[in-house]
C-alpha cells in the first residue's frame, strides 16, 4: 500500500498495489497494523455501504460526539470526495482536500476525526464503502453547507448545476456557525 500525503497533513490517500492478469486482479485493501502505524487511528468499529446516482451530493457531515475517522473508497463508479478540517486548534482549520475516488483508480481516502466529509457522484451511479472509528450518533450529527463561500470547495458540478441534496444537506450550516471540535 502506498500512503500519499495531501495538502492537509492528516488526510491521506491510500493507493493499493494491484496484482492482475487475464483472470482478474487481487489487492489488499486494508491492513490494521500498517494503517495504525501510519495514521495512529483508533480501530474501526462500523462499516457502511451506500449507492447513489449521478449528481447526488452527500454531506458535508460530522459528529460533535462520538467523532468518527473514516476510511472511504468506491467499489463501483466514481465520486469526488471531500474532507474539510473543522478542528478548532488546527492550523488548517477551514481548509479542504478533494480527491477523485473510483472503482478504476482503487484509491481510498483516510479522513481522521475532526473533519466534515462529503462526496459528489460523477458517474451514472456509485457504490461507496467506508469504515468508521466510532458508531453513528445521529443526535450529534452536523451538516456543513456544501457550497459555503468561506470554505470554497470547487466541486466538479455538471454544467454548474445544483447537486441533488437531502433535506438535511439543503439546510446545512455555514462554516462560521458550525461547532468546531
Amino acid at each position: 500500500m502506498k500512503y500519499i500525503k495531501t495538502n492537509i497533513q492528516d488526510v491521506i490517500i491510500l493507493e493499493p498495489t494491484v496484482f492482475g492478469d487475464e483472470r482478474g486482479f487481487f489487492m489488499e485493501t486494508f491492513r490494521a497494523d500498517e494503517f495504525a502505524n501510519v495514521t495512529g487511528a483508533r480501530p474501526f468499529v462500523q462499516d457502511n455501504h451506500s449507492k447513489s446516482s449521478k449528481g447526488i451530493l452527500r454531506g458535508l457531515h460530522y459528529q460533535t460526539e462520538k467523532t468518527q475517522g473514516k476510511l472511504v473508497r468506491v467499489i463501483s463508479g466514481k465520486v469526488f470526495d471531500v474532507a474539510v478540517d473543522i478542528r478548532k486548534d488546527s492550523p488548517t482549520l477551514g481548509n479542504w482536500v478533494g480527491v477523485e475516488l473510483s472503482a478504476e483508480n482503487r484509491r481510498q481516502l483516510w479522513i481522521p476525526e475532526g473533519f466534515a466529509h462529503g462526496f459528489y457522484v460523477i458517474s451514472d451511479s456509485a457504490e461507496f464503502v467506508y469504515k468508521c472509528t466510532d458508531y453513528y450518533h445521529p443526535q450529534s450529527e452536523v451538516s456543513l453547507k456544501w457550497n459555503d463561500i468561506e470554505v470554497g470547495i470547487k466541486w466538479p458540478l455538471f454544467e454548474d448545476d445544483i447537486p441533488i441534496l437531502s433535506n438535511k444537506d439543503k439546510n446545512g450550516l455555514s462554516f462560521s456557525l458550525i461547532p468546531k471540535i
